[in-house]
């Protein structure tokens, strides 16, 4: 999505940057302080990501919490198994859930005007996993109009619906109206 922009997106692997800690109290808080720290280690603009899954009836949980739902360190098995104990006695009706998104484009480090760009992916919350591509809560997010979970879709056919393709669609045309930015 980025090949007709005038720069190179490499990951910040290569650059040792370190993961830092996510005290915000929204998704663009959180990628926020991301892409900030990023452009403090390495002096480059930076794209940084913040997603989760909002539970509507959990009020929004995991929300900002989902990567550390069952607890700080977990791994996508057991916030999976978390989330469908927590949601087992939730009715058919009341599943609605969604994935957000937000990435943010820092110029530098102390860029007071980043580029963000949001976006949900509408779904609802099975109580089995389905699926064995994706990752996280992918194979419990059943998208009725695909009649399949996230994690039965073709790899191209979710980037294109993802909300993370979605976010990145529109980062990408902000870029796109404003190359003066990263250039």
């Amino acid at each position: 999505m980025f090949s007709e922009l005038p720069f190179q997106i490499e990951p910040q692997s290569k650059y040792q940057v370190s993961d830092v800690e996510e005290t915000g109290l929204s998704f663009v808080e959180n990628a926020i302080i991301k892409a900030r720290h990023a452009a403090q280690v390495t002096g480059l603009p930076t794209i940084a990501d913040d997603s989760g899954i909002e539970v509507d009836a959990l009020k929004g949980a995991p929300g900002i919490y989902s990567a550390r739902y069952a607890g700080v360190g977990a791994g996508d098995k057991a916030n999976l198994d978390k989330l469908i104990a927590d949601t087992a006695q939730v009715p058919e009706p009341l599943r609605s859930c969604r994935f957000q998104c937000v990435l943010v484009l820092m110029r530098h480090a102390n860029d007071p005007t980043p580029l963000v760009s949001q976006a949900s992916w509408e779904g609802v919350l099975l109580h089995q996993p389905e699926g064995e591509n994706g990752f996280g809560y992918d194979p419990i997010f059943w998208l009725p109009e695909q009649q399949c979970t996230s994690a039965q879709l073709p790899p191209e056919v979710k980037d294109k619906l993802s909300h993370r393709g979605q976010a990145l669609k529109q980062l990408v045309d902000l870029i796109a109206q404003r190359p003066y930015l990263v250039g």
